[in-house]
């Protein structure tokens, strides 16, 4: 039997590796079937209920289809907890009692902010209007969530979403992987590492934190297209993703154009005459500037483009400032009088947050160890891409630092850190792969 040509076995081993894509993918999907309630968070309700508005739903149909999803997302908490209580497991569940005594606060908040005028419009009255304006700001993700909530429901239209957003994720991440030409069993890690490591998890809360990572890796994958060549499509694909991104979270999309210029600028100074790359003299500036290749001038362009176009227009349309973010912080959502001076106490609370978090850090090291790890990984195999990898990363540390406060859901303000380990730690081990192989044929012979 005469073997395949190299067309066809090409298209074979495409064929498996979609394939294996799309098995991990519906493993994660199904293994999510364990929790579809009790995911749901204080900020899951306003994203929740403009989801609803954007469906046609006047404010108290919103408000009821939200105080349900998060009341019932408390009880399905409230009854785990009970089970593996080695005080309270014998006892009734807990479960009619929170939803009941959650339905009757939130209610109480949504009558008393109706009656006192305020209006709903998008997200239900669950808290000060100028709380609220910070996700009215947010129109992606709503969006997003909305034909899913008309279709299925709330419970099951909020947990749909969540699984694919998650999963399009991995996808893109080992899309990702393959741009830079890592063999499939190196994407398909990466793949897998994205949903076992805090991103997936993370990318399953009904917040915008999953839309935010698969933006970040579409970025990524445009950065690797145009590096190949592909360079229109690649700098379509990181302007669209930065723009998106603005409608999740414009703050965001601010990091990561800002953190992209800088990668296209380490870049092009170790290309350029006199870089690291290159060795010799500095050259002139016009020798150095027609030294950095295409893609990079491109994808630097249309990053510096958002990082300038993101606070102009954000501007324009009347965003929360910075200002507001951090009287948020430091008044907890605006339950307490506004700060006098709340730059200097931010900055007080930035050193104290960071030294706690370093300390908590080295107890427990796996996201040091990792992201180090990840960080030698694409920077040895992929010199010129890994600088990109580490940007986006970047901008979790950026996020983190935006917000130091410690008891923020976890690690959920990081979170774009670990795309670091998702796509370095792969990639290390294509070196220790090929190491070993070479090892292996010096000893045979």
């Amino acid at each position: 039997m005469r073997a395949p040509a190299a067309g066809g076995r090409a298209r074979i081993l495409a064929t498996r590796a979609r394939a294996w894509v799309l098995l991990f993918a519906t493993v994660f999907a199904l293994v999510q079937l364990a929790s579809v309630t009790g995911r749901a968070t204080p900020d899951t309700k306003n994203y929740v209920s403009y989801a609803l508005t954007l469906g046609g739903a006047s404010v108290r149909e919103s408000a009821a289809g939200t105080i349900d999803h998060y009341c019932g997302s408390r009880a399905a908490t409230a009854e785990r907890k009970r089970r593996v209580d080695v005080v309270r497991f014998r006892a009734p569940s807990p479960a009619a009692r929170v939803a009941e005594e959650c339905r009757r606060e939130l209610w109480r908040k949504v009558d008393r902010r109706l009656a006192a005028g305020q209006s709903g419009v998008p997200v239900a009255p669950f808290t000060s209007e100028r709380f609220l304006r910070i996700f009215e700001v947010r129109p992606g993700y709503p969006v997003l969530l909305a034909p899913f909530v008309a279709v299925f429901g709330v419970l099951w239209g909020v947990w749909l979403a969540s699984v694919l957003i998650a999963a399009a994720g991995g996808v893109l991440a080992f899309l990702v992987l393959r741009a830079v030409h890592a063999p499939v069993p190196v994407a398909l890690t990466g793949q897998a590492l994205y949903y076992v490591l805090p991103c997936g998890a993370t990318a399953m809360r009904p917040m915008t934190e999953g839309v935010l990572l698969a933006l970040t890796l579409a970025a990524l994958w445009g950065c690797a297209l145009a590096r190949e060549g592909r360079v229109r499509a690649g700098a379509l694909l990181v302007g669209g993703a930065l723009a998106a991104l603005f409608t999740v979270k414009h703050s965001q999309a601010l990091f990561l154009g800002v953190c992209l210029v800088g990668a296209c600028a380490v870049v092009a100074a170790r290309r350029a005459p006199g870089g690291a790359r290159t060795g010799g003299g500095r050259g002139p500036v016009g020798a150095r500037v027609r030294a950095v290749e295409p893609w990079v001038l491109a994808v630097g362009a249309v990053s510096a483009g958002a990082a300038v176009c993101t606070p102009a227009l954000a501007s324009l349309l009347h965003y929360p400032a910075a200002s507001e973010s951090l009287q948020d912080l430091l008044t907890d959502h605006f339950t307490r009088p506004d700060r006098a001076r709340p730059w200097a106490e931010f900055l007080r609370l930035e050193v104290n947050f960071w030294a706690e978090w370093g300390r908590r850090q080295l107890i427990q090291p796996l996201f040091l160890a990792a992201s180090a790890a990840g960080a030698w990984g694409a920077l040895r195999q992929r010199p010129t891409f890994g600088w990109f990898v580490l940007a986006a990363a970047c901008t979790g540390i950026l996020n983190q630092a935006g917000h130091p406060d410690i008891t923020i859901w976890g690690d959920r303000l990081i979170v774009a850190a670990w795309l670091l380990p998702v796509l370095g730690l792969p990639l290390l081990l294509e070196r220790i792969t090929a190491t070993r192989d070479s090892l292996d044929v010096v000893t045979a012979s």
